[in-house]
């Protein structure tokens, strides 16, 4: 028996990547919905043909919402009254259920799920795997929560979850509030921000003189043996000069309270600020 899912958002970015591993799948027939002529035209494109958002929220056992953050809870209250009793709804971020744009129903179930991307220490050996920063040719890692149904429900969501963001390393099991930490939290809010120092420091480097070449160059490398440092990939220390480093920048370039944005009413203002488009 086939499972009929709608992929709302299909000709999308998330999307584009679902369909392509969803389509041939014999388990699941696939519902590709665009209210726009322009992702309508898209669909077109690529063979699929599009399916009125009314006709497929009445008609489909999993509904996956690969819209935009900003949308999500105008989306989701179009169609989550039209649904069968005992559909799954799986959304690709925690941003939108945890700031409650999810309409309350208790006969449906709430699932999120999310990709970590390939990791950077791996094994991939083909180019075009070493290349994939995305996901879905290299391998990658996933996490998954259950907002609201049964077990059976998270395993329903976890298979397709698998498949979506195939090929599938670990899929880990955490709670909707756990992935707010994961991102926009950890990812967004503190690593990409580091990040974006790091470039800017590569920058002033450069500003100084330095070529941009040999700047980025020793960046990456360094930036490859500090993590493999500090994650536990290899069995080493920084130096004693380096650390010393570390010790007397921290309170340069950060506030001594940064973590507060771990705290979860500054979580859940951020996953606010996102689905509200601010």
């Amino acid at each position: 028996m086939t499972t009929k899912v709608a992929l709302y958002g299909a000709a999308g970015k998330m999307g584009t990547r679902i369909s392509a591993k969803l389509r041939d799948d014999a388990e699941f027939q696939m519902l590709y919905v665009e209210a726009g002529e322009v992702g309508q035209a898209r669909l077109r494109e690529r063979g699929l043909t599009a399916t009125p958002p009314e006709q497929a929220a009445a008609e489909a056992d999993v509904v996956i919402l690969a819209v935009p953050d900003v949308a999500i809870g105008s989306v989701a209250k179009a169609i989550v009254p039209r649904l069968q009793s005992g559909a799954l709804v799986i959304c690709l971020d925690p941003a939108a259920p945890y700031s409650d744009r999810l309409p309350e129903r208790a006969d449906v179930a709430y699932f999120v799920t999310h990709p970590c991307h390939p990791p950077i220490f791996n094994d991939e050996t083909e180019p075009e795997a070493r290349q994939d920063f995305f996901g879905g040719i290299a391998r990658q890692n996933i996490v998954c929560a259950l907002m609201q149904g049964t077990e059976a429900d998270y395993q329903r969501g976890d298979a397709i979850a698998r498949r979506m963001f195939a090929p599938v390393m670990n899929a880990h099991r955490v709670t909707v509030e756990q992935m707010a930490i994961l991102e926009p939290a950890l990812a967004e809010t503190t690593v990409l921000t580091c990040m974006v120092v790091i470039r800017e420091a590569l920058d002033a480097a450069v500003a100084k003189g330095v070529p941009y070449e040999a700047a980025r160059d020793f960046v990456l490398g360094h930036m490859g043996i500090n993590v493999a440092i500090l994650f536990g990939f290899l069995d080493a220390q920084v130096s004693d000069g380096a650390k010393m480093a570390v010790k007397r920048a921290m309170p340069q370039i950060f506030q001594p309270d940064w973590k507060k944005v771990f705290e979860m009413e500054n979580v859940i203002r951020e996953v606010k600020a996102i689905t509200g488009g601010e």
